[in-house]
């Protein structure tokens, strides 16, 4: 099989960049169906609106619904279908990237993501994770091609809650120890091939920058200013981790994330909060050594990220929750199985149990 490298179109960071989306956009159609959310429009919408003005396009604002399900894609898909819209501009968080991805993608037209956020890798991937509209995870939907252009303005990113960017460092912790997983078990990675020395030299620069500027770009945000550390931060979480994820491989710790979606008690976390847990149980399962392991949670524990079942709100949680979890995780064709050794649900939930035992000690 193939080593494959894919990404998007373009890739544009920069400081009040949200200004020039119609100017990106227009090449790829003059009508944009936009997807956002209500508190979303009200902080970017009239800048937005301008730009598209000003590139000669028309626009439409769509309010998203919450939730990137097959009922909300099939909704927004008749309603571009309706407008006659030429291409789909997502514009908000992962969902509604996801969600944006999917409906242009069965609509048949290019699409550009706009992330108000650096809190997951899901804008520049080829791959939408949909979920039941009560927010249970259901399938990976695979593209056939990444996004045609994915618009940063870090100015924007900069003054969204710290959590977020957190929360999309926790997405992004995991990016290099999967991909070195699946490397070491020689599988095929979300990019329909094996992994590339780019992709693995891109996910451990990843891993490298979250260490290195992960905590000043929580402090910057903090205060409601932009440093490179930030800059920095916005592009890992962003192009280095959705390159790495991608074309690297997944593993375990977006599969213990996904089984800790049928526990509804991690619903109010976000996907990068749940994702760094998972790859404190990723290093437990594959036996990391300890120097590792306290390398991880240092990390975690310096900018926030959750290290303990209790951090996930899940303290003296039933074991049969536990126990569920860690099956839904290890289900087949889940990405665990890209690791290299043979995983079980006994496994799983071991390794759920001492990682938070690791945590509760560490603390």
């Amino acid at each position: 099989m193939a080593n494959i490298i894919i990404a998007p179109g373009k890739y544009i960071q920069g400081q009040g960049e949200l200004s020039n989306i119609g100017t990106y956009t227009r090449p790829l159609g003059e009508h944009a169906f936009v997807l956002i959310s209500k508190s979303g429009y009200q902080r970017v919408g009239g800048q937005v609106e301008e730009s598209f003005r000003t590139a000669g396009c028309t626009v439409h604002f769509e309010y998203f619904n919450g939730e990137c399900s097959k009922n909300e894609i099939n909704r927004l898909k008749s309603q571009l279908d309706e407008l006659g819209a030429t291409v789909v501009v997502g514009i908000g968080g992962g969902k509604i990237h996801d969600t944006s991805k999917a409906v242009a993608h069965y609509a048949g037209k290019p699409v550009v993501i706009v992330p108000t956020i650096a809190g997951t890798d899901a804008p520049c991937s080829a791959l939408s994770v949909i979920y039941s509209d009560e927010g249970v995870f259901e399938e990976y939907l695979w593209l056939p091609a990444n996004p045609n252009v994915v618009l940063v303005d870090t100015d924007v990113v900069s003054k969204a809650p710290a959590r977020l960017l957190v929360s999309g460092m926790g997405d992004a912790l995991a990016t290099y120890f999967e991909a070195q997983a699946t490397a070491d078990s020689n599988a095929s990675t979300c990019a329909g091939g094996k992994i590339t020395n780019a992709a693995l030299v891109l996910a451990r620069a990843c891993y490298e920058t979250l260490l290195s500027d992960g905590l000043k770009a929580k402090l910057a945000v903090e205060n409601h200013v932009c440093t490179k550390a930030v800059e920095n931060i916005i592009e890992a979480n962003t192009y280095l981790s959705g390159i790495g994820f991608e074309s690297g491989g997944l593993a375990g710790a977006h599969a213990i994330h996904n089984g800790f979606t049928v526990a509804p008690e991690t619903h109010s976390l976000y996907h990068g909060e749940k994702v760094a847990f998972g790859t404190l149980v990723q290093l437990v399962l594959q036996n990391a050594d300890m120097e590792q392991i306290e390398e991880v949670l240092d990390f975690c524990m310096s900018v926030g990220l959750p290290t303990t079942l209790a951090d996930l709100g899940l303290a003296d949680a039933d074991p049969k929750v536990i126990r569920a979890v860690a099956e839904a995780a290890s289900v087949p064709g889940e990405t665990i199985h890209n690791m290299p050794m043979e995983v079980t649900a006994d496994k799983v939930y071991a390794a759920i149990l001492t990682a938070d035992a690791l945590g509760r000690q560490y603390k």
